[in-house]
């Protein structure tokens, strides 16, 4: 039995920081180590950077269908020579469903005809107006209410139909209250506001009524 005393320096068990550091180093001297630890690095970012790109092309896909669906309905009323208040809920709920397969929130479609009157100060006012809200029906503004439309537009005696279609876009990727407060944020990323808006003349008529909108 060798004597402990005997014992050369390489043949004792090196223990404290000198020990850590050999093996510190071995392992980054082995290049499976290596592999491993570039691993743990990387794939979180690369799932990530996948998550928010296929975040972005829904979104965009998503706006450019609301895009559609104010042009859709803009052009179907105004190929009508009269519309009724069942016709233009139809028209609308075929609109709403263009938006699938999304389906984490419900668009907001608004339908008015707006007349500018024959005045040496013409007023810009609603003819009727429908619109649907969470899947429900309901008047828009008022009969004669006044409203707004582009100056470009504002040509006396004319008659238009206005589509507006509104959609809050909820992103799949969500954080929680306690997280979004620790990225820093608070109140983003819980909807996107997107709309568009339309306005068309009546083609096969001077104008387009709906008398049962009221």
């Amino acid at each position: 039995m060798q004597n402990p005393g005997n014992l050369r320096g390489s043949d004792m068990v090196t223990s404290g920081p000198e020990s850590l550091f050999a093996r510190v180093g071995s392992f980054l001297r082995d290049r499976g180590g290596v592999a491993a630890l570039e691993f743990a690095l990387i794939v979180p970012l690369l799932l990530m950077l996948y998550f928010v790109t296929m975040e972005v092309a829904q979104a965009i896909e998503a706006n450019k269908k609301v895009g559609r669906v104010g042009s859709m309905v803009a052009d179907l009323v105004t190929q009508q020579q009269e519309m009724s208040k069942n016709e233009l809920e139809g028209i609308m709920k075929i609109a709403e469903s263009t938006l699938q397969p999304y389906a984490r929130s419900k668009p907001t479609i608004e339908i008015t005809a707006i007349e500018v009157t024959d005045e040496t100060t013409p007023k810009v006012q609603v003819v009727w107006s429908r619109k649907m809200v969470d899947g429900a029906f309901s008047a828009g503004p008022s009969k004669g209410s006044p409203t707004t439309i582009p100056d470009a537009l504002k040509i006396k005696g004319s008659f238009l139909i206005r589509a507006e279609a509104k959609l809050d876009y909820r992103p799949v990727l969500t954080w929680a209250a306690s997280q979004k407060e620790t990225l820093g944020l608070a109140g983003a990323f819980d909807n996107i506001d997107m709309s568009e808006t339309y306005y068309l003349r009546p083609r096969m008529s001077m104008t387009v009524p709906c008398s049962d909108c009221y």
